[in-house]
């Protein structure tokens, strides 16, 4: 199995503002809804992702933590990401998601927001998948770095 950064294909498809969606478990039911895009940090190679404490998904993910999120490129490549979730409540990667999307401001007005919950994925698992012939791609995300699988 080969180690590698966060691969060109997987940013080729999540740098763009396409339509994403997180899924969730809700009483035991899948709750899927549009998502905005992921930052990735370029010094732990983790994904963060954010949500308000006052939102159901909030409580969804403090009761089931494990998600799945999915995005497709504009060239119809797609990802799909899903692992454990871990809240991140440090004041750094909180101000580093604010820098990358600064619409965060209108909804929170500052990083050290209470309601302002970010999150990241552990010991996630990422498809990257088309519409072509040729067989997904599968990597494992663990301590820091990908791994393809298949």
């Amino acid at each position: 199995m080969e180690v590698i950064s966060l691969s060109q294909e997987i940013l080729s498809v999540i740098q763009h503002y396409t339509p994403a969606y997180l899924a969730t478990v809700d009483d035991g039911k899948p709750r899927v809804r549009p998502w905005g895009l992921p930052h990735l940090d370029a010094e732990t190679g983790r994904l963060y992702f954010s949500t308000a404490s006052t939102k159901a998904v909030y409580e969804q993910l403090l009761a089931v933590p494990y998600v799945e999120y999915s995005q497709t490129s504009p060239d119809n490549v797609w990802v799909r990401i899903s692992g454990t979730v871990q809240f991140d409540e440090s004041p750094e990667a909180k101000e580093a998601l604010f820098k990358h999307e600064p619409q965060l401001a209108n909804i929170y007005k500052t990083p050290d927001n209470p309601v302002f919950k970010i999150f990241y994925l552990e010991e996630a698992r990422v498809t990257v998948d088309d519409y072509s012939p040729n067989p997904q791609r599968v990597y494992e995300f663990k301590n820091g770095s990908f791994t393809l699988l298949a």
